[in-house]
């Protein structure tokens, strides 16, 4: 991996989570504790109930792995919704790893305040770099991560490298569908600072090269278009309720991007879901 290209894309995807007006937009409209998609009932519901409903199907693929003396680390944590969720409604310890200082800090503040201080290590770190020894932990989990990493074969490596034995990976990401061309989702990926998006195929191909046994694909992409519908409406309906909160030009680009978004899930262009398998 070039050492060049992978720290700008750390850099990148920093300075995006560490930035006042992203933390105030995941914040206010996407709920503050989970920031990824969520599984809709119907779609008028509420972001942060649909997001933790994905906390809860993910936890489900890998329950047997998931108690009292196991170890969990979630590659790109946010503000560690999934890590509380883990931790507790199974009692198993989380290494949380993230880069943003902004993300994190909340993120400590939340473990504390729910007192899961002492089952949650938040680490500060990049998951293209994962600071642990091989086979270190039953469960590897991340949710919308891969999509900020400039090697993602790498990435995907460096996740299976530190699962223990019988371990389990589950994770999800946004990304393209397989019969999409990247250039068409070029404008769709600029708000998150990134040029193109990893497809199912991919994923699949390269955990099944890495020796992981029963790799599952859970198809649930038909939850993109609810959920990227209930943030572009909340952006547009909330108006001047977000001044003071997000700046007025990142609001613009907001009521600019998440159409785009919701186009692109109207045209089947994106897909999304959970990916499994055990070692």
């Amino acid at each position: 991996m070039g050492d060049d290209k992978a720290t700008r894309a750390v850099d990148a995807a920093r300075d995006y989570y560490n930035s006042a007006d992203v933390d105030g937009f995941y914040t206010s409209v996407w709920g503050g504790e989970d920031i990824h998609t969520g599984i809709y009932e119907h779609p008028d519901e509420p972001v942060a109930r649909a997001t933790r409903r994905t906390d809860a199907r993910m936890a489900g693929r890998v329950a047997d792995l998931l108690g009292p003396g196991r170890t969990i680390i979630d590659l790109g944590s946010g503000y560690g919704g999934a890590a509380r969720h883990l931790a507790r409604t199974f009692g198993c310890h989380v290494l949380a790893l993230n880069i943003s200082d902004v993300q994190n800090r909340r993120h400590r503040e939340l473990n504390a305040r729910n007192g899961l201080d002492t089952l949650i290590d938040v680490v500060d770190g990049s998951f293209d770099d994962i600071p642990a020894s091989d086979g270190k932990f039953d469960v590897v989990w991340s949710q919308e991560a891969l999509v900020h990493s400039s090697d993602r074969a790498h990435m995907l490596s460096e996740a299976v490298r530190v699962l223990a034995p019988g371990g389990a990976l589950v994770l999800t990401d946004v990304m393209a569908a397989d019969d999409t061309h990247e250039d068409t989702l070029r404008p769709v990926c600029e708000r998150l600072h990134v040029t193109n998006l990893a497809t199912p195929g991919f994923v699949c191909e390269q955990l099944a090269g890495l020796g992981l046994g029963q790799v599952h694909f859970d198809d649930l992409s038909e939850n993109l278009l609810p959920h990227y519908a209930r943030l572009s409406d909340e952006v547009q309906r909330s108006g001047e309720g977000l001044t003071g909160v997000i700046g007025e030009e990142y609001l613009d680009r907001l009521r600019t991007n998440l159409p785009l978004w919701v186009h692109a899930c109207e045209s089947g262009l994106l897909a999304w879901g959970i990916f499994h398998g055990r070692q």
